[in-house]
C-alpha cells in the first residue's frame, strides 16, 4: 500500500469515525422514546385572562395561574436533562394521555380548562351573591375508549344531549342514568356534530376498574354561563382543570371590589364545581416550586381526604395538601402551604391574614 492510500484510508476513518459520531448525538438529541418528561411549568397572572365588564383587574398583586410543562415524547438527551431538573416526573404515553392521540389529549385539555372557567364564574357569583346563570347543552365528548361501541358514531367535542329521549341538567345525572344498566344494553343517544343532531343506538360496554357500565367515552358538562356582571375567561394554550380555584378567586375579587390579596402574589391550585368545593390534580410538587420562584407568599392547596373509592382507584394516593407541603420542605421555602377544601375555606384565609 502507497504512502497515498494510507493517507486516504486515515482519512476516510476519520470521517466515518466524525460521522458515526454526528449520527449518534443526532439520535440522542432527536430520536423519540416512549417517555414524556413533566417538570415545573409557569405561575402566570391570572389578570391577564379574566375581564369583568370588560376590565381587568388593576390592583397590586396577583393571583397566579399554575401549569406543569410537558416535554415529549422525549428523546434520550431530554430524559437525561430532565433526571437534572427539580422535581421532574418520567411518564409513558399511556400514563399521560391514556387512549388518546397527542392531538386528542391537546383539545381535552382546552375542553376541560372551559369547564373549569365556567365552574369558576358560577361559584364566585354564588360567593359574592350576584346574578349567575347556567344553560346545561349537554356533554362534551372528551375521549372515546377502544372498546366503545359508539366510536364509529361520535367524535372529540361532540356535544351529548340526550339519553334514551331525556335530556338531563348535568354530567352527574347522565352517568346515573346510564349506569342503571348492565353492559350490553342498548342506548340511544342524541348528539350534536358540527352543528347538526344525530342520534345512534349502541350497546354499553363494562368500564375498567369499576363494576358500572357506560357509553365508554370520558365526559364533561358542556354549559354556557351569563352573569351580572358579565365574566370572561379566555386562558388561551394553557389546558386542564386546574386552575379552576385561582379562577375562582379572581373573578371574586374583580366581582367584589374585596381586594382580598392585599398586594400580596397569591398562588395555589384545584379544581373547582359549582358548587365552591375544590377538587384534587396532579402534579402539585412541580406548581408549589413554580409558586415559590415567582415570589407568591401563599400557595392554595386541596385537602381531600383519601375515600374507599380513591384508595381502590389508586392505592397510592397522597393528600395534594401533603404533597406540598413535602415539596415546599425539600425547597427550604417560607411560602404559606394553606389546605383548602372550598371556595369559602380560602376567602376565609385571606379575610383573615
Amino acid at each position: 500500500m502507497t504512502l497515498k492510500s494510507k493517507k486516504t484510508n486515515s482519512r476516510l476513518r476519520r470521517w466515518l469515525i466524525a460521522l458515526t459520531a454526528i449520527v449518534v448525538v443526532a439520535a440522542l438529541a432527536l430520536w423519540p422514546t416512549k417517555y414524556y418528561v413533566e417538570v415545573p411549568g409557569g405561575a402566570d397572572k391570572l389578570s391577564k385572562f379574566v375581564q369583568v365588564d370588560g376590565k381587568r383587574d388593576q390592583q397590586s398583586g396577583s393571583y397566579r395561574l399554575m401549569t406543569v410543562g410537558i416535554i415529549g415524547p422525549a428523546s434520550p438527551l431530554v430524559l437525561a436533562w430532565g433526571k437534572t431538573q427539580p422535581f421532574a416526573d418520567f411518564v409513558s404515553k399511556s400514563e399521560l394521555m391514556g387512549d388518546s392521540s397527542s392531538a386528542e389529549y391537546t383539545e381535552l385539555q382546552i375542553y376541560y380548562i372551559k369547564s373549569a372557567a365556567n365552574a369558576a364564574v358560577v361559584s364566585a357569583m354564588h360567593a359574592a351573591k350576584k346574578p349567575v346563570t347556567i344553560q346545561y347543552k349537554g356533554i362534551y365528548v372528551m375521549s372515546i375508549m377502544k372498546n366503545s361501541h359508539f366510536g364509529r358514531d361520535l367524535h372529540l367535542g361532540d356535544t351529548i344531549t340526550a339519553i334514551n329521549g331525556k335530556h338531563y341538567a348535568k354530567s352527574a345525572d347522565y352517568i346515573n342514568a346510564i349506569k342503571a344498566h348492565p353492559a350490553g344494553t342498548k342506548v340511544t343517544i342524541t348528539y350534536v356534530h358540527k352543528g347538526h343532531t344525530y342520534h345512534a343506538t349502541q350497546p354499553l360496554v363494562p368500564l375498567k376498574g369499576t363494576s358500572r357500565a357506560g357509553l365508554g367515552i370520558s365526559l364533561t358538562d358542556h354549559t354556557v354561563i351569563k352573569s351580572q356582571p358579565k365574566v370572561k375567561i379566555n386562558a388561551g394554550a394553557i389546558g386542564g382543570p386546574s386552575a379552576g380555584l385561582m379562577f375562582t378567586l379572581q373573578v371574586y375579587d374583580q366581582v367584589t371590589g374585596s381586594n382580598l390579596r392585599r398586594g400580596r402574589t397569591v398562588a395555589g391550585t384545584g379544581t373547582m364545581d359549582d358548587a365552591g368545593n375544590v377538587g384534587v390534580i396532579g402534579g402539585i410538587d412541580k406548581k408549589v416550586y413554580a409558586a415559590a420562584k415567582a415570589g407568591a407568599t401563599i400557595f392554595f392547596a386541596p385537602d381531600v381526604p383519601a375515600t374507599k373509592q380513591m384508595r381502590r382507584e389508586d392505592p397510592t394516593y397522597v393528600n395534594n395538601y401533603v404533597e406540598a407541603k413535602r415539596a415546599a420542605k425539600k425547597m427550604g421555602t417560607k411560602m404559606k402551604i394553606v389546605p383548602v377544601r372550598n371556595l369559602a375555606d380560602a376567602i376565609d384565609y385571606l379575610q383573615r391574614n
